[in-house]
Order: structure tokens, then C-alpha cells, then sequence
């Protein structure tokens, strides 16, 4: 299981290095795709096998099952993980999340996430904010 949240850095050449705590776990190879809320999800192979599968099941659904099949299928790539923990985060991906140099990684369940560090800021104080209302909504107060 993926938790916790570390800063780090996009090189000139697009690698972002992982934290050593997840890479074991994520192993050599894995799969980078667009996620919500504009940044991106990374899965180990194994794992992104059980994603895609899931959403291949509803490609032919409702337009908004199309869509998000769409939306984290069309635009993955697998990538290495290079021997110092480096993986290469592609031009459309980059843009799809608007990373700059300063990110952050963050550990979510069965996933890694890759968000700009602005943005993450930003949205984590939104969450922060109305952390209680959406634990009333969803009947589920920690």
C-alpha cells in the first residue's frame, strides 16, 4: 500500500525520481496515465492490469464511463524505472498535469500520484477545508 507525500524534483529531461519507499513495491516497470483532478497516476504493472481491465469493462457504457476509459487508457505509457529510481514522465503527460520543476508524490492506496507542487497545495487546503462536509455526505466520520 502507497501512503505519505514527498517533494521532489522534475529534471530538464522529464525524470522524476520516486521515493525509495515506493519503488520496491512499484517494482521496474510501470504505468503512467492522466488521473483526476489534473495530476497523474503511476500503478505498478500488476495493479494497472487490474485498472485497465476494469475500465475496458465499461469502455461501451454510458458516455461517462467512455470517457474516463478514455481518459486513463488512451494516454498511458508504461515506463523503466532506471537504476536510480528515475522514471520518465512524457511531453503530454507533463502537460496534462502542469508540472514544473518542484512536485509532489503522493501515496494513494494501490497508486502513486505525480501533482505540480502548486497544485497540490492548493488542493489539499480545499480538501482540508471540507474534510468534515464530505465525511457527513458520505455517512462516514472518521
Amino acid at each position: 500500500m502507497f501512503i505519505g507525500e514527498y517533494l521532489h524534483t522534475l529534471d530538464p529531461k522529464n525524470r522524476i525520481s520516486l521515493p525509495a519507499k515506493f519503488r520496491k513495491d512499484l517494482s521496474r516497470a510501470v504505468v503512467l496515465t492522466r488521473g483526476l483532478d489534473r495530476c497523474l497516476f503511476v500503478y505498478p504493472k500488476k495493479a494497472w492490469a487490474k485498472e485497465a481491465e476494469s475500465r475496458a469493462l465499461h469502455a461501451g457504457g454510458t458516455a461517462a464511463a467512455r470517457g474516463l476509459a478514455r481518459l486513463f487508457l488512451a494516454g498511458a505509457m508504461e515506463a523503466e524505472v532506471d537504476g536510480a529510481g528515475r522514471v520518465l514522465v512524457p511531453t503530454h503527460l507533463k502537460s496534462f498535469a502542469g508540472l514544473k520543476s518542484k512536485t509532489v508524490i503522493a501515496g494513494v492506496a494501490n497508486r502513486v500520484e505525480i501533482w505540480d507542487e502548486a497544485a497540490w497545495k492548493t488542493y489539499t487546503a480545499s480538501i482540508e477545508r471540507d474534510a468534515d462536509a464530505f465525511a457527513e455526505a458520505l455517512g462516514n466520520p472518521v
